[in-house]
Parts: structure tokens; C-alpha cells; sequence
């Protein structure tokens, strides 16, 4: 699978905000994932989700989103020429589930190159990752760091594609799942101090 990270933290890059008024907290009612728009134009979203914000995962989800891609190179997404005519794309908001997790954006960073050796190892074609360091807006007044997911998946037509990305968000769910380390320290945000 091909994939790759980079930091956009600083400027005017973009930032993560987890306290957004539309937040469904996947954390605490993961039975809800199904009202998910985006779950009913991506189907395999679902399980990416409810794993992503297990009890086991060393993440949470604050956003997702669905959609089409009109230009993509084939070649990125290690698509044969029959199979490189459609994509799909989808990205994935992942946040610390503990403060210690991602101090500073180095620690971030040093998480998303880990998780791209992994993916990087699995045998699946016709899709990508690419991971984006970010600010993360997890407590008013406190700027931490976030990671975006973008996935992109191609196929033969709309259906092979859609397959395609389901396998790359599984594999996404289940590389992050396992890097978690059972030894380390459950230690959860507290979005009230920050810490």
C-alpha cells in the first residue's frame, strides 16, 4: 500500500477542532456511527470508526468525510490502467486518546511514520494514505496536535473503487489499532484541564 505523512502545523494550516458543535462521540456511543452521513455514502466506514475510537485504540475521531475523485494519477495509488479509472476519497480526523500521547508535533510526526511503515508493508494496490500532522483544538485556550487521515482508492468503476477504499480503511483501523501499546499508562484527555 502506498503511503506517506508531512506537518502542516503553524500559519493558516488548518487545525483539528474537536470541540465543534456537531461532534458525535463515537468514544461513548459508538452504536451511532450509523447516523452518520458519511457512513451511508461509504459503508466500510463504520467499522473504521468504531475501531478507531475502541477503548484499545491509541486515537479517537472528531471528523470524516466522503467524496469522489475527478483527478488522481493512477500511479500514486499503485493502479494497473483497468483499474485506475475511478476513485474515491475519504478523510479521517484522528486525535490523542492520551495527553502524554503527542507532546509536540516531532512525537506526532514520529507516530505517523511508523504507521506508514506498516501500511507501507501491506499488500493492497488501487489506494493510499496520506497522513497530516496538525494543530488540534481539544481544549478551549490549548493548541495540541492532531493527525488527518486522507485515504484515496481507486477502481474500475464506482463499486471496485468503494471495495477498495473499505480494504484501506480496515487496514488503516487495524495498523493503528495494533501500534497501540498494551503497557502503556491509560492515560485519557480530559478535555476540561487540558491535560
Amino acid at each position: 500500500m502506498e503511503a506517506d505523512w508531512e506537518m502542516e502545523v503553524g500559519g493558516d494550516a488548518p487545525v483539528i477542532d474537536a470541540l465543534w458543535s456537531g461532534l458525535m462521540d463515537l468514544r461513548i456511543a459508538p452504536e451511532r456511527v450509523s447516523e452518520l452521513p458519511e457512513v451511508a455514502a461509504m459503508p466500510a466506514l463504520a467499522d473504521a470508526l468504531v475501531a478507531l475510537n475502541a477503548p484499545a485504540s491509541p486515537v479517537w475521531t472528531a471528523k470524516c468525510d466522503v467524496w469522489p475523485v475527478d483527478a488522481f494519477d493512477p500511479d500514486e495509488l499503485d493502479a494497473p490502467h483497468e483499474d485506475g479509472l475511478q476513485a474515491i476519497g475519504c478523510y479521517i480526523d484522528l486525535l490523542p486518546r492520551s495527553a502524554a500521547q503527542w507532546r509536540g508535533p516531532e512525537e506526532a510526526a514520529d507516530w505517523c511514520k511508523g504507521v506508514c511503515d506498516r501500511m507501507r508493508a501491506l499488500r493492497l494496490s488501487c489506494c493510499r494514505v496520506d497522513l497530516v500532522v496538525r494543530g488540534a483544538r481539544l481544549a478551549p485556550e490549548k493548541l495540541d496536535y492532531g493527525v488527518t487521515a486522507y485515504l484515496t482508492a481507486a477502481g474500475a468503476g464506482p463499486g471496485a473503487a468503494s471495495d477498495a477504499l473499505g480494504a484501506a480503511l480496515a487496514a488503516l483501523a487495524d495498523t493503528v489499532c495494533a501500534a497501540a501499546s498494551p503497557s502503556a499508562p491509560d492515560q485519557s484527555y480530559n478535555e476540561n484541564t487540558g491535560e
